[in-house]
């Protein structure tokens, strides 16, 4: 096995292994104030999870193989999109504001374990194919997204306190998912037509 993929096998597996446990963490706390982006997230979280270890398992198969994966992961990434709008229009039918400050530093929280991800997933994005590219994009993409919660957090304490702000964030959050699964089909369908 080359050292490259000592290295991947090793970085997706602590990439797993955070996004599994944040889950937990990112889930109680949407629960308990009622929040539509950090449920999105948390979602997020899970099935950034199931991304990962779905690549540590895949990644001594062929490049068919692979690339065949690679489309199931763009249909896993469609997922959390999918329990967010469900999630938003909960929320749409009875819109209470949720905790500006637990919303904040869950998002803050979650930004610190997306960056750590991203950043150790940069240097692999090019090796592996869509499996990869499917890690580094969801970790990438979730970055922006903790930003905009925490100021989604900070524009509920300040200005406006309504459930628009997280409700806007957690919509954004599944239009980011939908379009990382449409990068990720198109690359694994490439990675197919080379392999065929």
């Amino acid at each position: 096995m080359q050292t490259q993929d000592i290295g991947l096998r090793r970085v997706v597996r602590w990439v797993a292994l955070l996004n599994l446990g944040y889950f937990i963490v990112e889930f109680a706390v949407a629960s308990a104030i009622g929040s539509v982006s950090l449920f999105a997230d948390s979602v997020d979280f899970l099935e950034d999870a199931s991304v990962n270890l779905l690549i540590l398992v895949a990644l001594g198969w062929g490049a068919r193989s692979r690339a065949r994966v690679g489309m199931a992961l763009a249909a896993i990434l469609l997922v959390p999109a999918l329990a967010t709008l469900w999630t938003a229009w909960v929320k749409f039918n009875l819109p209470v504001a949720p905790s500006p400050l637990p919303l904040s530093l869950a998002g803050a929280g979650a930004l610190a374990v997306n960056l750590s991800c991203a950043f150790m997933l940069a240097r692999f994005r090019h090796h592996g194919g869509s499996l990869t590219k499917a890690a580094f994009l969801s970790a990438r993409n979730d970055a922006f997204a903790n930003v905009a919660i925490i100021a989604a957090g900070l524009l509920t304490a300040v200005i406006w306190h309504s459930a628009w702000p997280d409700l806007i964030v957690g919509l954004g959050i599944a239009a980011m998912n939908a379009d990382a699964a449409r990068e990720v089909w198109s690359a694994a369908r490439e990675e197919h037509k080379a392999a065929a």
